[in-house]
C-alpha cells in the first residue's frame, strides 16, 4: 500500500483546482462514499471510508469501506462474493466525499439485505408525503441468511 500518497491541504485553489489528491476526512476520520453501478448509473449504496479504506480501494481496484457499526475495515464482497470492482473513482470539489462507479461480481447486488441497491424503497413526497414507503425492487437477488449465516447484522437500532 504505497502507490497512492495523499497530499497535504495547503490552499483552496490547490484543493479545488489542483491535480493532487488531498482528501479531507471528518473529525471521526471518515469520508462518505457514494457507490453507483458503472453501466446504469443507479446508486447502489452510501458507505464510509477512512484513509486505509481509501488507500486499499485505490490500490486494489476493489471497494473497501469502514463499517461504523462494527468499527472495522471491510472489503466489500469478501464474505458474499459480491465484490465491487472500481471502474472509476471521483473526488468532489473540496475533496471530502468520494464517488465510486463499480461493476459488481455475482448477482450484482450491493445491499446486505439482499437487494441490488441499498436504496430499494422510495419515500413519498409532495401530495403523497406520509404514505408508506414504496418498494422499487420486486425481489431480493440473494438470500442474506444463506450468504451471511449468523454473522451480525450491521443495521443498528
Amino acid at each position: 500500500m504505497n502507490k497512492v500518497k495523499f497530499g497535504s491541504r495547503e490552499t483552496v485553489e490547490q484543493i479545488e483546482e489542483g491535480y493532487e489528491l488531498a482528501p479531507k476526512f471528518g473529525s471521526d476520520g471518515l469520508m462518505p462514499c457514494i457507490t453507483s453501478d458503472a453501466r446504469s448509473g443507479e446508486v447502489l449504496m452510501l458507505g464510509w471510508m477512512n484513509a486505509e479504506a481509501l488507500h486499499r480501494t485505490l490500490e486494489s481496484g476493489e471497494a473497501h469501506y469502514f463499517s461504523r457499526a462494527r468499527q472495522v475495515l471491510w472489503h466489500k464482497g469478501a464474505t458474499s462474493g459480491l465484490v465491487q470492482n472500481v471502474v472509476e473513482a471521483r473526488i468532489d470539489d473540496d475533496q471530502d466525499a468520494i464517488w465510486l462507479r463499480v461493476e459488481v461480481s455475482g448477482s450484482g447486488a450491493s445491499c446486505h439485505v439482499g437487494y441490488r441497491s441499498c436504496f430499494y424503497r422510495a419515500v413519498p413526497v409532495g401530495q403523497e408525503a406520509g404514505q408508506p414507503l414504496k418498494y422499487l425492487e420486486d425481489a431480493k437477488t440473494f438470500d442474506p441468511d444463506e450468504v451471511y449465516g449468523d454473522a451480525p447484522n450491521p443495521t443498528q437500532l
